[in-house]
């Protein structure tokens, strides 16, 4: 009979098996009504183009232009929601910024990263935001870090099995409810795509096994990278979703993560972040990111060149 694993950690059993986990009502109020004016004003400046990184309609994956499509597509995301130089009020970038390093986030991730985690291996990586399109658009079936081209035997060994330690997890946090637009195949992430999979087509509206996460305000899934998922986007109904990451030590000085993290553009900006509004939650919350600035810096000056992970 085969030993049952042991997790130190209910979030992380969950994760390890489904590939996923919802953790509902993250946010207080007055962090929900902070985050939503400053993410309504960014995405009201990259529809305008007055904020050049965004993803653009059409555009799957890293690198996209600067500007909005000129057909008049839209955008589905914004990217860096730390950078110094955002066109944003004080109070609207200290919301990004106490969101990103908070004890509410950060708690989670120790657990869902090697055991025993602690502040001085987490590092600092990506800070994005996506949203509605001004036309339908929907992402392919996909993993991050694996191109659909893949053959069942590199899967198979890229995957990493359910019992052994990721070293980086990632969240989409939203801002508003009736959020359905990550749509997911639970218990993917450990196991090369199946026959018929592999088969369907790359927009493929009902992949067998798929789940659509739905989140309201202030909930937060976290997901494995490389789970089988999607995201599917309406032009008639409001997505404001913050998709954040972080990362272990361990990963970050291997180079595992350094393609998927340093392809966008975080290294350029990251050492002029001013991280002094996290003084308010004490010393030890300024200190903690900073080290993890400090490990991101260290992972970009050890890795360099590393291209993008998927075309398209």
């Amino acid at each position: 009979m085969a030993q049952e694993t042991s997790y130190p950690s209910p979030l992380l059993r969950e994760l390890q098996e489904n590939g996923f986990i919802a953790i509902r009502s993250l946010l207080t109020p007055s962090e929900l009504i902070a985050l939503r004016s400053a993410a309504d004003s960014l995405t009201a400046l990259a529809r305008s183009g007055s904020w050049p990184y965004i993803r653009t309609v059409g555009k799957q994956f890293p690198p996209w232009p600067s500007s909005p499509p000129a057909d008049g597509s839209g955008i589905w995301g914004v990217q860096h929601l730390l950078h110094p130089d955002l066109p944003l009020p004080k109070e609207s970038k200290d919301a990004f910024l106490k969101l990103y390093f908070s004890p509410s986030i950060l708690s989670i991730a120790k657990q869902l990263l090697p055991e025993g985690t602690t502040d001085a291996d987490l590092v600092m990586e990506l800070f994005n935001m996506l949203v509605r399109p001004d036309k339908e658009f929907a992402l392919s079936w996909h993993r991050d870090d694996m191109p659909a081209t893949a053959s069942a035997e590199e899967e198979k060994a890229r995957l990493v099995p359910a019992t052994e330690p990721r070293y980086h997890t990632q969240w989409n946090l939203s801002l508003v409810d009736n959020d359905t637009s990550l749509v997911l195949v639970p218990k993917s992430h450990t196991r090369p795509r199946t026959d018929e999979e592999r088969a369907a087509d790359l927009f493929e509206p009902n992949m067998p096994g798929q789940l659509v996460v739905e989140l309201n305000a202030g909930d937060v899934a976290f997901y494995d990278n490389n789970i089988l998922h999607r995201g599917v986007y309406s032009s008639q109904k409001e997505r404001t979703t913050l998709h954040g990451s972080v990362g272990h030590v361990a990963g970050a000085s291997s180079g595992k993560r350094a393609r998927n993290v340093l392809q966008h553009g975080v290294g350029e900006w990251v050492e002029r972040c001013d991280f002094s509004v996290l003084g308010e939650r004490g010393k030890e919350a300024r200190e903690r990111a900073e080290g993890m600035r400090e490990r991101l810096v260290r992972m970009g000056r050890e890795n360099k060149d590393v291209g993008f992970s998927l075309d398209g």
